[in-house]
């Protein structure tokens, strides 16, 4: 038999992988709960067909779905990695993980090209959108359910009303707890009934222990590395373990404005790229934004001298810290020398420094132990 996750995350512990948590192992215990309950389980499709459409196809009712589960708590305690192991042994193979806001830029994405095709007039695109996700995926893993804007406040309650109604169980994280999701946020009385659901639908966990696991594992290890070299390369090598605790490790495809923008390596909350990666391609503020939201931690790798011949790589670098400054993400750099020498001279090097300060500023405990902004 499969392990579930809390006896995985119980194997970690006696690796030393872990430290002991009580609040983290409640939360195991919950999705171990939920693994056992999902073994017996299977949403049943709505009949199809030429029968379905004359109505002489027999409607299967559907056994009740276990309810989802909602970790939430502050930046760094563990929910990523819970929900990690949860998905590692989840018995379902419909199964999807995708980061909440990834998840809903698909979905606003989708309903752009439903109106193209079938224009305005049509029937609510709504339900049948659902019912294609529960289709595809009827266990969904949501990482950082948060709600930033008006466009996704007035329509994520009506697609998860119809992914229940779909019989789609929900897994997911959030930094807030259900009542200040949207805080203050415009229309937020049409936002409410959401809120009222995930209460019905969820058990929520709060992950309320007093310890940063973030903070602590970057403690005593500096996140600015200079110069190149193999020290360095260790270094963020041996952080980067230390940050994804162990977690699977691999490539991902993020969407920006349907765009597709690849993560070298990234294990829920953590990224890591090459300077090359992010700053010798194409990419603009928006991809730097999306990033920064989506990761509280961002590893890049072999950052140059910087100067006039290198001017347009040296701009997108100072875009991507000003992005990541603005959010509270936790960078971690390997560079050919300290901030206040990396643009020793030249057109430009006026200019840098702000990124010299910001860099200085975001090595500090100060600004690592701040809250991620997403």
């Amino acid at each position: 038999m499969a392990d579930d996750p809390l006896s995985l995350y119980r194997a970690r512990l006696a690796r030393g992988e872990l430290s002991p948590d009580p609040v983290q192992e409640l939360a195991a215990k919950k999705l171990s709960a939920l693994f056992h309950a999902l073994k017996e389980y299977q949403p049943v499709a709505e009949p199809t067909g030429w029968r379905a459409r004359l109505g002489l196809a027999k409607r299967v009712e559907a056994p009740p779905p276990p309810r989802g589960l909602y970790l939430h708590g502050p930046v760094g305690r563990g929910k990523s990695m819970l929900m990690d192991l949860f998905v590692s042994t989840a018995p379902v193979q419909a199964c999807r993980r995708v980061h909440f806001h990834e998840f809903l830029r698909d979905f606003h994405a989708a309903l752009h090209q439903w109106r193209q095709q079938k224009g305005r007039d049509e029937a609510d695109p709504i339900p049948p959108l659902a019912r294609k996700i529960a289709e595809e995926s009827w266990l969904l893993c949501l990482d950082e359910l948060e709600i930033r804007d008006i466009a996704d406040a007035m329509v994520v309650g009506r697609i998860f009303d119809e992914l229940f109604k779909a019989g789609v169980v929900v897994v997911t994280t959030s930094n807030r707890e259900p009542d200040d999701l949207y805080k203050d946020g415009l229309q937020r009385d049409r936002f409410l009934p959401f809120i009222a659901l995930i209460k019905q639908k969820f058990d929520l966990v709060e992950l309320a222990s007093p310890t940063d696991y973030r903070l602590g594992r970057v403690k005593g290890a500096p996140v600015y590395q200079q110069p190149l070299g193999a020290q360095a390369t260790a270094a963020l090598d041996d952080l980067f373990r230390r940050m994804t605790a162990g977690a699977p490790v691999g490539p991902a495809t993020v969407s920006v404005m349907g765009r597709a923008l690849l993560v070298p390596r990234s294990s829920g909350e953590v990224a890591r790229f090459t300077f090359s990666d992010l700053c010798e391609r194409p990419l603009a503020a928006n991809d730097y934004l999306h990033i920064a939201s989506l990761y509280d931690v961002v590893f890049i790798d072999n950052v140059p001298l910087l100067g006039p011949a290198n001017r347009d790589a040296a701009r997108r670098f100072v875009m991507l810290i000003d992005a990541l400054y603005d959010h509270r993400t936790l960078v971690v750099i390997s560079a050919e020398a300290a901030p206040e020498v990396l643009y020793p001279e030249g057109d430009g090097a006026f200019e840098f420094q702000r990124t010299v300060s910001r860099l200085m500023e975001m090595q500090a405990e100060s600004y690592i132990g701040q809250k991620h902004l997403a």
